[in-house]
C-alpha cells in the first residue's frame, strides 16, 4: 500500500528553523552555511586522486589542494554529505522519495534534462565567480549584512526575472 505524502512544512516555520540552524552554525563553527565550497573540495579531491597531473597544472585545483592539509579536511564537505543523507531520510519519511521530472506539458523529458544540465553548468560557473552559492551568499552573507552578498542576491533575482521570459515555455 502506497503511503500518502506528508504535507510540506509551512514556509515561515521552515524559515525560522533555517535561521536557527544558520545561527548555530556561526556559534559552533564560526562560519555560515554554504554548499559550493564543500562541492569544490570534493571535486578537487576526486580530480587529484584520478588525474593528479591535471590537478598540478590547474591553478584553481592547486588552490583547493593548498587550502588545508587534506582537501576533505573541512566541515563543508560533511555539510554537503549531511544534506544528501538528510534529504533521502526526509523524503523517505514523508513518502516523497521517487524519481520524477518536473516540467511543463510542451517539453519532453530529455529536453527538460538538457535545460536543467545547461542551467546547472551556468550556475556552477557563476558560483565560482561570485565566490559562493546562494546559501552562502544570501543566507550567510546576508545575515551579517555583507554588501557584496546583498548585491549578489539583487543580481540573482534581476537575472532570474529577465531570463524567465525566455524559458517560460519549459513550464507552460
Amino acid at each position: 500500500m502506497k503511503k500518502k505524502p506528508e504535507p510540506y512544512l509551512n514556509p515561515y516555520v521552515a524559515g525560522i528553523f533555517l535561521g536557527v540552524v544558520l545561527f548555530i552554525s556561526y556559534v559552533v563553527f564560526g562560519h555560515g552555511l554554504g554548499a559550493s565550497g564543500g562541492i569544490a573540495k570534493i571535486t578537487g579531491a576526486v580530480t587529484d586522486t584520478v588525474v593528479p597531473a591535471h590537478t598540478e597544472k590547474n591553478a584553481y585545483l592547486v588552490g583547493l589542494m593548498r587550502d588545508s592539509a587534506h582537501p576533505l579536511d573541512t566541515w563543508l564537505v560533511f555539510e554537503v554529505i549531511g544534506i544528501i543523507i538528510g534529504g533521502f531520510i526526509s523524503g523517505t519519511l514523508a513518502g516523497r522519495l521517487r524519481i520524477e521530472t518536473f516540467k511543463g506539458p510542451k517539453i519532453s523529458n530529455p529536453a527538460r534534462w538538457a535545460a536543467a544540465l545547461f542551467g546547472g553548468m551556468i550556475a556552477g560557473y557563476g558560483v565560482r565567480i561570485a565566490r559562493g552559492c546562494t546559501s552562502s551568499q544570501a543566507l550567510s552573507g546576508g545575515a551579517v549584512l555583507s554588501a557584496g552578498s546583498w548585491a549578489f542576491m539583487l543580481a540573482v533575482f534581476a537575472g532570474a526575472y529577465l531570463l524567465a521570459y525566455f524559458v517560460r515555455k519549459l513550464w507552460n
